[in-house]
């Protein structure tokens, strides 16, 4: 028996205009403002909201539920919209002053981030003056913060930490032309010489481990419980999981229908496709049950507000990295032989592709990286440092 989830319910009655900005999105380069009023309007940018500021504190899966329904039909509003929700996961770990900061004018901010440590800072009385050009900033177009990652040295000791940062503070760097998810609008956010006060500035290790600022403020949530790093990365994999998912229904029609250009041959009854729609089909069904088994188990954890092992965070990041290889072999296998005509750049079918291989090209989804932190936690190693 499926578990209700309302939210999908009011998601899937947006998703037919979504799916015709899917091309929009794409010759804009970012989500389509529309998209983003929709999306807004149904509450999904408050799942992870804590409800002390109107939000909804939804589980994990309910939540991954919705974002692979999305990227069937736009996987770039999904991408740029998933991360803004779980930006709001992150920034409930945040101290109360900053979280006032935040959402106490209006709980609908949300915010982008850059958290690979490109930037630099100084220390200052207070807090930190951070400098930089930060990269990968998917939705930042519609974002009133943004968070930043950034190496800090304390008591000799690297930490790697978040700044947060408000809109008025700095520019966007329109520097996203991709082949793939054009419209997640991943730009560069330019950062001078901006002041950060420290209640600002949260260790990520801390937010791993259950030492973060705003632990006590929730005492009764069932989400915040938990390390901010399997929210922010399950987004990607329900992403890749939709895309698939979608692949299958536009190869499903298009082979029922599709005749041999030359020889005039229906394709639907020969064997081929039949094989190849079966173990991608199977492939994909196995990546989802992967999938919901991990996000189950972030939820119970965080019922339990118990915080998992190494082996556990291990074993949860790299399943998700191995549903999306799964994915994307499901989709190319299908794309391998879908004919020249879909290769036209109106053509659904190319664009679930691009996204898909997309989707696998993440830090986090990584699976030469991902093989290698299993690898080594199963054979009883040390996890290596150089491996994110």
């Amino acid at each position: 028996m499926n578990t209700p989830n309302p939210m999908l319910d009011k998601l899937k009655e947006i998703l037919p205009a979504i799916r015709a900005n899917a091309n929009k999105a794409e010759e804009l380069r970012q989500v389509p403002k529309e998209n983003i009023e929709m999306l807004h309007g149904i509450g999904l940018n408050r799942v992870f909201l804590p409800k002390a500021y109107g939000g909804l504190e939804i589980s994990l899966p309910e939540f991954t539920d919705c974002i692979a329904a999305l990227a069937g039909a736009c996987c770039s509003t999904a991408w740029a919209y998933s991360l803004l929700c779980t930006h709001n996961h992150q920034m409930a770990m945040f101290n109360k002053q900053a979280q006032d900061e935040f959402w106490g004018e209006n709980p609908d901010a949300v915010a982008s981030s850059s958290i690979a440590p490109f930037g630099q800072y100084e220390e200052a009385e207070g807090g930190i003056i951070f400098t930089g050009d930060m990269k990968w900033s998917s939705g930042v177009d519609h974002a009133d913060w943004i968070i930043v990652g950034l190496n800090r040295i304390v008591n000799d000791q690297k930490v790697y930490s978040f700044a947060v940062i408000p809109r008025s503070e700095f520019t966007i760097i329109d520097d996203w032309y991709s082949v793939a998810m054009q419209g997640s609008g991943t730009k560069t956010a330019h950062i001078d010489r901006v002041f950060v006060p420290e209640h600002r500035i949260q260790a990520a290790g801390d937010m791993m481990e259950g030492r973060h600022a705003g632990r006590s403020l929730y005492p009764d949530s069932k989400i915040f419980h938990t390390p901010y790093r399997p929210y922010f990365a399950s987004g990607f994999a329900s992403m890749s999981l939709g895309v698939a998912e979608r692949m299958i229904e536009v190869y499903k029609d298009l082979t029922k229908s599709r005749v041999r250009a030359y020889t005039g041959a229906k394709v639907e009854g020969s064997v081929p496709p039949m094989l190849r729609i079966a173990e991608s089909y199977q492939q994909v069904c196995a990546a989802r049950a992967y999938l919901e088994k991990t996000w189950n188990e972030h939820k119970e954890y965080g019922e339990r507000h118990e915080y998992p092992d190494r082996y556990t965070l291990a074993h949860w990041r790299t399943n998700q990295a191995y549903a999306v290889k799964m994915c994307v072999e499901a989709v190319n296998r299908l794309w391998a032989v879908m004919g020249a005509s879909n290769w036209y750049q109106d053509r659904e079918a190319q664009r679930l592709w691009r996204e898909s291989n997309m989707t696998a090209a993440h830090a986090y989804t990584d699976y030469d990286v991902c093989a290698q932190i299993i690898g080594r936690e199963l054979l009883g190693m040390e996890p290596d440092p150089t491996l994110l």
